[in-house]
């Protein structure tokens, strides 16, 4: 989407096509451009249905909002839900009383982070380098009915001014034109620019993904894992405030847990009748120890994340498993075990396994009413095959 076909959606007659662009959505694509187009030129037609599209898809991250709001396809793809960015807003106000103080969003993108901030009742400065993207937030600021509270400006992160403001929000880019990117060196900016960024705020708040290489991580900082409906979406790395060490937090319950110290270390024991999966959150944040704690269970290898017991403990931090039957594995022992139990419907999950699963379901070629949960792992070093049933709540 260009810039001016983007800032022509927001005159009235723009408004008028996205109106029609939106009862159209879900439709036949080629009869809803053929549709508009009798009206409207190609430019004021395509951005008026990529912008439907795009509200129809950011439904899940930011609800009702999502039918007033204004989107670009790599804007969505890494704005943050909007649950998460209240929740980081309320984690910022235990370190900044937000009446009065100033934000900078150093990245702000399509604005999810500085809805949040300004909606806590912060004074936010959002900045992006991308001309299009800087004239989405204001309009979402707008749409919104928070443009008092949120000024937008295009510039470089590099221009900001961190010791200006009283906390630091930054979200670099992690896409390049090869497509994303796992490496923070290749963020925009990079790395190495907005930690300098960090070092110059009072407190700074940084939104990386999850898999963040811990030797990027520095030493004096909280990192925090966020995981959402049992998945791992972000981690976010606060700086100054006195917070440091490794968090989980499980949204939208609000549990978290977390550590100071070294990692804890798991007791090892037997496998059990229970297995429990703990959330990725708690993985990523080393604290699977404290998980085991919590449902008296120990590991059944030292170096895999699953946690065994013999007690159905509840938790939100683990999903848990009774074990049917443990399998050293073998592709003929496990086919034959399904063909025994009359298993046709199988979910396979691992970890520590170095098996295809695509190719494994293949080869099991199950056949029956009923259905398993096969668990790929090592036990005690050895590769094992747990034919496993989600277990209830206790």
């Amino acid at each position: 989407m260009e810039l001016d076909a983007f800032l022509e959606l927001l005159t009235p007659r723009g408004q008028k096509a996205l109106g029609e662009a939106v009862e159209l959505t879900g439709g036949d694509p080629v009869k809803a451009a053929t549709t508009l187009r009798k009206t409207y030129d190609a430019a004021l037609t395509s951005a008026a249905l990529t912008q439907a599209g795009l509200r129809e898809r950011a439904k899940a991250k930011f609800g009702d909002d999502a039918g007033r709001m204004y989107f670009t396809p790599h804007g969505l793809e890494q704005s943050t839900r909007a649950e998460v960015a209240a929740h980081r807003a309320r984690r910022l106000a235990d370190l900044v009383p937000p009446h009065g103080a100033r934000v900078v969003d150093a990245c702000c993108g399509i604005g999810g982070d500085a809805l949040a901030l300004a909606r806590a009742g912060y004074t936010v400065e959002a900045v992006d380098a991308d001309p299009l993207t800087a004239a989405v937030t204001a309009a979402n600021a707008d749409a919104l009915g928070l443009s008092g509270g949120i000024s937008v400006r295009t510039a470089d992160a590099a221009e900001v001014t961190p010791e200006d403001h009283d906390a630091l929000f930054a979200d670099p880019a992690r896409r390049t034109g090869k497509g994303r990117t796992f490496d923070p060196l290749a963020y925009s900016p990079p790395w190495p620019v907005v930690l300098e960024l960090a070092a110059r705020a009072p407190v700074a708040c940084l939104k990386v993904a999850p898999g963040i290489p811990y030797e990027f991580i520095p030493g004096s900082a909280e990192t925090e894992w966020v995981s959402y409906k049992g998945e791992v979406k972000e981690a976010a790395i606060w700086l100054g405030g006195g917070r440091q060490g490794r968090r989980a937090t499980l949204l939208p319950g609000g549990d978290t847990m977390a550590s100071a110290g070294e990692a804890a270390v798991a007791p090892v024991g037997p496998l059990g009748r229970y297995l429990y999966e703990p959330d990725g959150a708690a993985i990523r944040a080393h604290l699977v120890a404290e998980v085991a704690a919590m449902v008296g269970g120990r590991l059944a290898d030292p170096m895999i994340a699953y946690i065994t017991g013999d007690e159905p403990m509840d938790t939100p931090w683990a999903s848990r498993f009774l074990v049917e039957e443990a399998l050293p594995f073998s592709l003929k022992r496990l086919r034959a075990a399904l063909r025994t139990r009359e298993i046709g419907n199988v979910t396979i999950k691992k970890r520590g396994s170095a098996v295809d699963i695509d190719r494994l379901r293949m080869d099991l070629r199950p056949s029956g009413d009923n259905s398993v949960v096969i668990i790929l792992t090592r036990v005690m070093n050895e590769p094992y095959a747990l034919l496993c049933h989600p277990s209830p709540p206790a």
